[in-house]
């Protein structure tokens, strides 16, 4: 018998914080790299959720609080659902943890036993297989295509329900494609859900990106989209991604009270409740003003648009035009097979990223990590000038391959 838990090898390190790490142990080398790989927005955390944290630092806001949050944050996250969602919630039926890995965390080790299948439209954001791993549950890939818009088309999911299937989980704006579901498209993967051999299948919609949709686009939820569905979901979301706040880890969840009960238990015997101070910054976030988030989202359109024009002139790249989030998944499949000039054969995506980082020192996270090859995610949550910079040095990699 080893020393380490069995459950430990079933899960692999984060693929996207691993490719972070290693571009900036490059970076300390003194070497130029371009870091595309994290889901972080450059902007800073505004001026006025800075000050809420200052604030409560100076009442002596430095205290132990509910285990999952505060009454004012549990307040403010009521008041944003039925605002932005049409959501009634209660207080009782909130949690709050450190991120909303944590609360995705928590719903999923509180529900599975062994054998559970859990759906999750692929290619889907790094995590959440291996948490399903962790709790003994098993994965269960729905494919979508680029023909499609990745979006997951109401067949695939249907298809892939069996009796054993626990959770659905569901990202709409989508990390890693930044595929983005219109109501109408939502009405048709609930359709599938309410059929009645599909009854047992719990809903969980991480809805971290919703504030960052583009062309127009309106955002929609599984619980408003269908109400018949609302005791079986747990929406969540966080304040991450559109409020520039990741390193200060808050993420939330709204759904049925046992539910909540049960995450609130787990979570009693983890961390405890989030950082008391960055709790106050929720308040402020979610109850203070709201237009910066445009204003954002207006440069993320801008670099999008570079983005996907430069990546799809690279020689056997193919680049779709996202509606939401801050990544491009890009098709390199036009690139396998081919060699570097150091001598590199390209296999495989993880072969094209890491040659692209040693030889152009560019940082991009292969598809393989998000169970969609042979593709890669760039994250253009990065300064106009370091994208035209890191597009350029792409097509040249592109370029040179022989």
């Amino acid at each position: 018998m080893g020393f380490f838990a069995e459950s430990l090898n079933r899960i692999s390190p984060s693929a996207t914080i691993a490719v972070s790490t290693k571009a900036r142990q490059l970076k300390a080398q003194g070497r130029d790299i371009i870091s595309l790989s994290a889901g972080e927005p450059d902007f800073d955390t505004p001026e006025n959720i800075k000050q809420a944290a200052i604030a409560a630092l100076e009442a002596g806001k430095t205290k132990y609080t509910d285990v999952d949050g505060i009454p004012e944050l549990k307040a403010a996250i009521v008041a944003k659902l039925k605002r932005d969602n049409g959501l009634e919630y209660k207080p009782s039926q909130i949690s709050v943890g450190t991120g909303g890995k944590q609360v995705l965390y928590n719903a999923l080790l509180a529900t599975l036993n062994p054998g559970d299948e859990v759906i999750m439209p692929a290619p889907c954001w790094v995590s959440y297989a291996d948490i399903v791993l962790l709790g003994g549950g098993k994965p269960v890939f729905a494919e979508t295509t680029m023909e499609n818009g990745y979006k997951l088309q109401p067949e695939a999911l249907d298809a892939a329900i069996t009796e054993k299937t626990k959770w659905f989980v569901f990202n709409s704006p989508s990390n890693p494609t930044g595929a983005a579901y219109s109501a109408e498209d939502l009405k048709k993967l609930t359709d599938v859900l309410l059929k009645k051999k599909n009854e047992h299948v719990w809903i969980l919609t991480d809805d971290m990106y919703e504030h960052l949709l583009y062309d127009g686009l309106e955002f929609a939820t599984i619980a408003q989209v269908e109400p018949k569905l609302y005791e079986r979901t747990l929406t969540m979301n966080g304040l991450s991604k559109a409020y520039c706040m990741t390193g200060l880890r808050l993420g939330y969840a709204a759904g049925p009270e046992p539910l909540i009960k049960a995450m609130c238990k787990l979570q009693s015997q983890s961390t405890s409740n989030p950082s008391s101070i960055v709790q106050w910054m929720g308040v402020e976030a979610l109850n203070g003003p709201q237009d910066f988030i445009a204003k954002n989202n207006q440069q993320f359109v801008e670099r999008r648009d570079l983005v996907v024009s430069m990546l799809n002139q690279a020689k056997g790249l193919k680049c779709p035009t996202p509606q939401g989030a801050f990544y491009v998944y890009p098709s390199c499949a036009g690139a396998i097979g081919k060699t570097t000039p150091k001598g590199v054969t390209i296999n495989t995506d993880e072969d094209f990223v890491t040659a692209l980082l040693e030889e152009e020192g560019v940082a991009v996270v292969h598809g393989a990590a998000f169970e969609g090859s042979p593709a890669f995610r760039v994250s253009y949550a990065a300064s106009t000038s370091s994208l035209k910079e890191a597009c350029i040095r792409i097509q040249r990699f592109c370029g040179n391959l022989r």
